[in-house]
């Protein structure tokens, strides 16, 4: 163990009780987060490897989506092989169970403490370690190092403001960067900022978020939301609801939610809310019925009444839904400074696809978006919902927007091919 690596263990035991309790604060909203406490620490209850295990590291919601492409890949190339899929959070480990099922196992990655890293991977003894988008851990890296663990970081991003972050402990990012086998970035930016980091091995392969294809059969929203225009906001974050239901409540009193001369009270637009975390499902209805706005929940089963004007979608899973039955979509974490979710799963859809100010999470896919043509930026809340509206009443202006994203989305296609040969190098096919 170096000594940057030493004081870094240090300083994690010491914040160890600060962990422990954010666990304890989180699961007062969420009690999932006090489920399987042991892995956190590298304790299992699962079988221990027999056959060859490939362990994939998806943080949360998006890369665990991010994920699944990659996953049918490898259950295709590696059929003996063991599916492992480590997170970090509830919500991706409930994503991983709605996903996959059975298909792959999935715990907890435990903390970057030697002992409990060390516990993980005798257990699981894996053959190859992937660790998806940006996730660097020195303790975890060093271990699979010295026990010749290929370990790889795939489709990985690196926004200017996380740079700058790992920058400021630049000795023991780059001896962290050093000890990856390889790195598989999405984009040449992220590939730059990496190598500035002292990352060796880069190569650019592309985003497997483009490779992601929705299921053959998707929950049929439309028919339950009847003939109205639909604005879906997606994934939103804390804050930006807010924000959008005084501008929808404001364009509402000011009679513009028609669309049409003869436009009437029932003919008025649907607004979709699907907030990004499912602890603040009661928190947005909340918000919602102290504006007054009549809601439904998706949870209720029930057909959306016509003098409904907010339909909040209280579910996990079921975003690809949301979209198909979206005539214009918002995607959240771009209004605040979030640095915004996932657009290309929208413009995939074909739905015409509104993003904020925000979009350091996916830079190059936002540039390229609005480029040609199928996303448009808004610099608020209030713009926001006026282009929406503008966008709900053009329906050729619609179609135009949701060709150009389903075109965009399938040029950038072809990463989960590129990854995999990558990964061959350090895991050959069995013959």
């Amino acid at each position: 163990m170096t000594t940057r690596i030493f004081l870094y263990t240090l300083a994690l035991h010491a914040l160890l009780p600060g962990a422990l309790l954010h666990l304890l604060w989180r699961a007062r909203k969420q009690p999932e987060y006090l489920r399987y406490l042991g892995e956190r620490f590298g304790f299992y209850r699962s079988p221990a490897a027999t056959a060859p295990v490939i362990w994939i590291h998806a943080v949360s919601v998006g890369e665990t989506r991010a994920a699944q492409p990659l996953i049918k890949a490898l259950r295709e190339r590696y059929p003996t092989a063991r599916i492992l899929l480590t997170h970090t959070t509830p919500t991706g480990r409930a994503t991983s169970e709605a996903l996959f099922a059975a298909a792959v196992e999935r715990v907890y990655l435990p903390y970057d403490l030697p002992w409990a890293v060390r516990r993980f991977l005798n257990h699981f003894r894996p053959q190859i370690g992937l660790l998806m988008e940006t996730e660097l851990w020195p303790n975890l890296v060093a271990a699979c190092r010295s026990r010749q663990v290929p370990l790889l970081l795939v489709n990985a991003r690196l926004s200017e403001k996380s740079a700058r972050r790992y920058a400021r402990l630049a000795a023991l990012t780059r001896e962290t960067l050093t000890g990856l086998t390889a790195i598989a970035a999405q984009s040449d930016a992220d590939g730059a900022r990496l190598k500035a980091l002292g990352a060796p091995r880069v190569e650019v392969v592309g985003n497997l978020k483009f490779d992601v294809t929705p299921p053959a059969k998707l929950e049929d929203f439309r028919s339950r939301l009847g003939a109205r225009r639909v604005f879906l906001c997606a994934s939103t974050r804390e804050g930006e609801e807010a924000l959008i239901l005084d501008a929808w409540s404001k364009a509402s009193s000011a009679d513009t939610l028609k669309l049409g001369a003869g436009g009437t009270a029932t003919s008025a637009p649907l607004l979709v809310i699907v907030p990004r975390h499912p602890q603040r499902f009661d928190e947005v209805a909340k918000q919602i019925e102290a504006r007054g706005l009549q809601f439904q929940r998706r949870s209720d089963e029930r057909s959306v009444a016509a003098t409904t004007k907010v339909w909040l979608g209280d579910s996990m899973g079921e975003l690809l839904a949301y979209y198909a039955a979206a005539d214009v979509a918002f995607v959240g974490g771009s209004l605040l400074d979030y640095g915004c979710q996932n657009l290309i799963e929208a413009c995939a859809m074909g739905v015409p696809v509104l993003i904020g100010p925000s979009t350091f999470n996916f830079a190059e896919a936002a540039r390229n978006a609005l480029d040609c043509g199928a996303a448009r930026q808004c610099a608020d809340a209030h713009e926001l919902v006026a282009v929406a509206l503008g966008l709900l009443a053009d329906e050729k202006l619609r179609r135009e927007m949701g060709h150009a994203g389903r075109a965009f989305a399938a040029a950038h296609r072809g990463a989960t091919a590129r990854t995999l040969a990558l990964i061959e190098r350090y895991m050959p096919v069995p013959a």
